[in-house]
């Protein structure tokens, strides 16, 4: 159990703004990440012109491992402290740029590796449960809250009448994640390659079963938030594709439970892209499976991204950028999803538009399954 300790991060700390009631319909939700917060932060002006209902938070939120070394050289190290892992969001929320932003929109997070404390690390990160401590601190988790009282920072959320209820699920990859296999090959792209193993895990047995009574609990629009990609897989750096076996067992899990509406958002890969898989690796899934990869708040070059993907759908771009979810529910054919990728000064970079009766098995078995 966590100690519920609520230090003052900062002293010019917003306080929360109130999360929509649990009957309130939404319609517009931003999110990013990959923030250095000793980075420019004006970006967080342009999303809150949207007037979203919430702010997702995707993982590496803050940058934990980074740090000056005696020559004034930024390094990448694992963090040595809790002190320090709390010191780089101190430096976020001291920003009145965040600080002007956090105070009028409602703000739900996870986390990726920097903010866990150490780059590309998982469930052997001996911080984990101390940097886990500091998240709830800085986001002001209420202290009834149940991410208090178990290991993980996995957490969902549920918005709006039946019929335009909105659930948000946060999942949790670096409290339980397996280490990742280095790959062998030194032509094959990236860093890491698929392990086979289905004894290894992303999730943990806990998040698993937490995760299949989320999906039953009833739904028109799900927003799965996972720090990395689930869907591309081929580029060898971290992502969902690294656990073949996790990842069939997610898209399985999403059918056996009939839960419909499934989208998700995802961050790490300093690039902004949307994906969808209808099986074209012969791993079943229920119904298009749409992933949305907005990462690089401040992180990011400029260009076209190369790399091959099969699931891409339009460009992939490397640069600075944010996401947008826009529900319209009173479409005349019926609701849709509008997923946009934005520049930091609210440019659209790219946006693909997606029913939300695609997104049922019932709908669209034939579709969805590989060919």
């Amino acid at each position: 159990m966590l100690s519920l300790c609520l230090l003052a991060l900062t002293t010019n700390l917003p306080t929360a703004p109130p999360l929509p009631d649990a009957t309130e319909e939404i319609d517009t939700i931003v999110f990013g990440s990959c923030n250095r917060e000793d980075q420019p932060q004006d970006f967080w002006a342009t999303m809150a012109s949207h007037d979203p209902d919430l702010c997702l938070m995707i993982g590496d939120n803050v940058y934990a491992d980074i740090r000056v070394d005696e020559t004034g050289t930024s390094v990448m190290a694992p963090a040595r402290s809790q002190e320090e892992i709390r010191e780089t969001y101190r430096a976020l929320g001291d920003n009145d740029a965040w600080t002007a932003f956090a105070s009028e929109i409602p703000v739900l997070a996870t986390w990726d590796d920097h903010d866990f404390g150490n780059n590309d690390a998982g469930k052997e990160w001996p911080l984990k449960r101390a940097s886990q401590e500091v998240l709830l601190d800085f986001y002001q988790e209420p202290a009834e809250s149940p991410r208090w009282n178990r290991d993980g920072v996995y957490h969902a959320w549920s918005f709006g009448p039946e019929g335009r209820r909105v659930q948000i699920i946060l999942l949790d990859t670096r409290f339980f994640r397996d280490p990742l296999l280095l790959k062998t090959d030194p032509e094959a792209p990236g860093r890491y390659r698929p392990n086979p193993d289905a004894g290894v895990d992303l999730l943990g047995e806990a998040q698993w079963a937490w995760l299949e009574d989320r999906l039953r609990d009833p739904a028109d629009l799900r927003i799965v938030g996972s720090s990395i990609q689930v869907v591309p897989w081929e580029h060898g750096w971290e992502c969902w594709g690294n656990f073949p076996e996790a990842r069939r067992r997610l898209f399985a899990l999403i059918d056996r439970t009939d839960a419909d509406g499934v989208v998700f958002v995802s961050g790490d890969r300093h690039l902004v892209e949307i994906s969808c898989s209808r099986g074209e690796d012969e791993v079943p899934v229920p119904y298009p499976m749409w992933d949305f990869t907005s990462s690089g708040l401040n992180q990011g070059g400029s260009g076209y991204v190369s790399e091959p993907s099969r699931y891409r759908v339009g460009p992939a771009l490397r640069v600075p950028n944010y996401g947008i979810l826009q529900i319209d529910w009173d479409c005349p054919t019926g609701p849709i999803v509008t997923m946009e990728g934005r520049s930091n000064e609210g440019q659209v970079l790219l946006a693909e538009t997606v029913e939300l009766a695609e997104l049922s098995k019932h709908r669209s078995t034939e579709a969805a399954r590989p060919n």
